[in-house]
């Protein structure tokens, strides 16, 4: 394993991290009684094999229904020194829901401390407000680390670039966990001026946001050769140094296999990336036209002000990765999660579309002749059922 120095917490975090979100029995909360054997075994097995090939970090949330129960069955029987363990509590507009729920979780964990407490989904301007105010949650969270029962404060967010940037701002955080990979690099920005602040950045569900890609469509295998797509996302992200670890969604012992191809490329990623990288942008370009490629995103709405707040620049990007790299699959998930995401994923499927005139949102847009046409096409292709968040089901 290789490790990273996590920004100014000093810790030595390994490249790759264990997120706690897909081996845990439930969603909601059941007693342990009621958790079966066998997913307890394969829990344990997996936090087993983690710890085996090195990666120290785990990382849950209170929101992750039975995981923090199911770890705390098995975290105390490690040497606690060894260990670097996350949980993330939501920010509450009342800052003593915030306190009992982190002190639940460590409850859960069977913990008298966490490494990394992080204010979980910090998606919006109230949100944001919730955590930083004068007596908010940052400030909660700024006691427990006093009363040496948080070592670390940090947040995760699914927000737009500039709240995030503003949450980093602030000053009050030590890291954030945050999307950034190859389909999507938006964040660029937040992760400069999170390294601006020597935060640590801890980069979420590369492979599942960012390209499903277990299940990889035949085009971006071919883009991709001599590597797995999952595998040159993650070099894509560890080559640069301003990102220090990746979350893997590990459901099973196996899921790390993969991920470990990564770790002898590092030294070689300035020779590896280059003709992978140029094959991918090629294929773009021929399929999208270079004008589209370079310019698309120029003067978009946001969604507050696109009427039926239909999240025009979210399908667009999704028609962009079925066109370029045949990623129907993938696209087809993240949209019909449009209109039942709230503030993890904002914005309306533009299945009403024929009701609103978008000429005065697109006004800024280069393409605003072409784009409601764009929009129906993408509909057309991508509307099915709707999806729910993980947490919802």
């Amino acid at each position: 394993m290789l490790y990273r120095r996590f920004g100014r917490t000093e810790l030595q975090m390994p490249v790759f991290s264990c997120g706690g979100m897909r081996y845990q029995h439930s969603w909601q909360d059941v007693p342990p009684a009621d958790i079966p054997q066998k997913n307890q075994d394969n829990l344990a097995a997996t936090i087993h094999r983690a710890l085996a090939v090195g990666i120290n970090h785990i990382e849950t949330a209170r929101g992750y229904g039975t995981s923090e129960i199911q770890l705390g069955q098995v975290l105390p029987n490690f040497d606690r020194s060894r260990l670097i363990i996350q949980t993330k509590v939501s920010p509450k507009p009342d800052p003593q829901d915030f306190l009992n729920t982190v002190e639940t979780s460590l409850s859960n964990l069977k913990l008298d401390y966490v490494d990394l407490l992080g204010l979980h989904g910090i998606n919006n301007a109230e949100t944001l407000a919730h955590s930083v105010r004068p007596g908010g949650c940052v400030e909660v969270a700024k006691q427990l680390q006093a009363q040496g029962k948080v070592r670390h404060i940090g947040f995760s967010t699914h927000g737009p670039t500039q709240v995030i940037v503003d949450a980093i701002e602030t000053n009050l955080f030590d890291y954030v966990n945050i999307h950034w990979y190859y389909i999507f690099q938006d964040n660029w920005r937040a992760i400069e001026a999170a390294r601006e602040r020597d935060m640590g950045v801890f980069i979420i569900s590369p492979s599942d946001k960012g390209g499903h890609l277990y299940n990889p469509p035949q085009r971006l295998v071919a883009l991709c050769k001599p590597l797995s797509p999952m595998v040159f996302n993650d070099l894509f992200c560890l080559s640069h140094p301003q990102v220090h670890t990746l979350s893997l969604g590990a459901a099973k012992p196996g899921d790390f296999d993969e991920h470990l191809k990564v770790l002898p490329l590092l030294a070689q990623a300035d020779e590896v990336l280059p003709p992978i990288l140029q094959r991918l942008e090629a294929r773009a370009i021929a399929t999208l036209g270079e004008n589209w490629y370079r310019t698309w995103q120029e003067g978009l709405p946001d969604i507050r002000s696109t009427p039926g707040q239909i999240n025009i620049p979210m399908a667009l990007w999704l028609g962009n990765l079925i066109e370029a790299f045949d990623m129907k699959e993938y696209a087809q998930a993240r949209y019909n999660l449009l209109g039942s995401g709230g503030h993890w994923f904002p914005g309306y499927k533009a299945n009403k579309l024929s009701e609103y005139d978008l000429s005065d949102s697109l006004r800024h847009s280069p393409h605003a002749a072409t784009i409601p046409e764009r929009l129906a096409k993408i509909h057309a292709l991508l509307e099915s059922q709707d999806v729910k968040r993980l947490s919802q089901q």
